[in-house]
């Protein structure tokens, strides 16, 4: 199979004050390299914001490893934010995984409850100020351990309505195919947020460090959790806000052969619903990026 994928480039997070969020993600996660901040209109996004967003951007990551975050604020016009506390089983960017090499010692720093996943291992939940979920879990694959406990993103936990065809999308198309556990049951893990308590199914896919690609070594694994209610009723995160409101907004992957992938999307029924190959001009932000839409 063709490596399309070499790392989680970034998560993006929709905010009303960049400067106040990249404080946090700084002082709390150590996502404190700025790669760019720059100001600039999202005017490729029209597909999703309806309108033209003038935003501030700032993708921050951490030199232990892994993924950044982009945290986006929309400064015109003003983000919305949801209409609902999102819960586990809620379709969409449920929580950003942050992996650590310390787990316990995170969670005794920070006041937080372990719990113990479906493999085993130690992990605990936390939110930023906004109310954004993030997982804190283990890994292995890191760039520079000297610098501190937390490294950067490891992938994401995504709500999802039909599994089978989110499974077929991730690990069938994208190139995750690593299946570390499918289940399902009540979980340990889930038991202290909000609707915990109900059953799930869970399958937790991984892509290990890829050998390719400019910033591999830094990305290091990847991992995608997907989470269905059995019961169903999953809302939907986003639901009458549109890309750049606040919360998660978008799940970027750093890609080898864009062509050829978005190739791949196409014949699997995800085409590209943006691409700036021959027009993007975000500032400092600049480089191709495309968008799908998965499933959900």
């Amino acid at each position: 199979m063709q490596n399309f994928i070499s790392g989680v480039q970034q998560v993006g997070i929709g905010v009303r004050d960049a400067g106040e969020a990249f404080a946090w993600y700084n002082k709390t996660l150590g996502l404190n390299v700025p790669v760019f901040d720059d100001e600039a209109q999202a005017k490729l996004m029209v597909h999703f914001t309806q309108v033209v967003r003038t935003r501030r951007a700032i993708l921050a990551v951490n030199m232990a490893g892994g993924g950044g975050a982009e945290i986006w604020e929309s400064r015109d016009p003003k983000p919305l934010e949801a209409s609902f506390k999102p819960q586990i089983g809620d379709l969409g960017i449920f929580a950003i995984k942050i992996k650590a090499q310390n787990v316990a010692q995170f969670a005794a720093e920070n006041i937080l409850e372990l719990a113990k996943s479906p493999t085993g291992e130690q992990v605990c939940w936390t939110a930023d100020p906004y109310g954004n979920a993030i997982q804190v879990c283990g890994d292995n694959s890191w760039f520079n351990k000297n610098i501190s406990n937390t490294g950067g993103v490891l992938g994401a936990v995504l709500g999802v309505s039909d599994m089978e065809k989110s499974v077929v999308l991730y690990r069938d198309v994208l190139g995750f195919s690593e299946l570390i556990f499918d289940k399902t049951a009540v979980f340990e893990d889930l038991k202290t947020l909000e609707g915990g308590l109900e059953i799930y199914r869970r399958v937790l896919l991984r892509k290990s460090q890829s050998a390719e690609g400019a910033f591999s070594k830094l990305y290091g694994n990847i991992e995608i959790e997907l989470i269905e209610r059995i019961s169903g009723g999953g809302r939907k995160i986003f639901k009458g806000r549109t890309w750049g409101d606040l919360g998660y907004i978008h799940l970027c992957f750093d890609a080898l052969d864009m062509d050829a992938l978005g190739a791949k999307l196409s014949a699997a029924g995800y085409p590209f619903v943006v691409d700036s190959a021959n027009s993007f001009d975000m500032g400092d932000a600049a480089g191709r990026f495309t968008y799908i839409e998965d499933p959900d």
